[in-house]
């Protein structure tokens, strides 16, 4: 597991896309980062359930939850699956629940706020689309790294600096 420290890569990246600051930290890894897999879901779940239960190493699943604070996408058992799989982390415009169970998982996870209600599944939501929040454009494939500090995205993978 690498340590990223966001101002220091922002320092010595200068080209790197900051997202809007609105994210909070839920997850064991205050720090994480990894390759985007992309995800676009309202208040529906199906896909982040999937996808976590695949393998993950190297990966952070980004879902696009339109921001809604009604419900849900990521909880403890769907986080349980993530580590098991070996996924770095997720990162969600939208909410989890289970926070304190979350907070012992080994896996990064930043969301807007926290909310008990789960989402309903339908089977909804869309993979590997170009997705745009918190003022950035993501793309499946690239690169994002967070911390307590923020979230930034990059075409390419970054190292820390020495």
């Amino acid at each position: 597991m690498s340590h990223y420290i966001t101002p220091d890569l922002c320092d010595t990246y200068p080209d790197v896309r900051v997202l809007t600051p609105m994210f909070k930290n839920f997850g064991g890894r205050s720090s994480f980062g990894g390759q985007v897999v992309t995800v676009k879901c309202f208040e529906d779940n199906s896909r982040v359930k999937e996808l976590l239960a695949t393998e993950g190493k190297g990966k952070v699943l980004v879902v696009d939850g339109g921001g809604s604070l009604r419900c849900a996408l990521l909880g403890d058992m769907i986080g349980e699956s993530a580590v098991k799989f070996g996924w770095e982390g997720v990162i969600i415009y939208g909410c989890v629940r289970d926070v304190d169970a979350l907070a012992q998982l080994d896996l990064g996870v930043q969301a807007l706020a926290a909310m008990p209600l789960k989402s309903v599944r339908k089977g909804v939501g869309e993979v590997g689309l170009t997705l745009f929040f918190a003022g950035a454009t993501i793309e499946n494939g690239e690169y994002i790294y967070a911390d307590n500090n923020g979230v930034i995205v990059s075409s390419q993978a970054l190292s820390m600096p020495e």
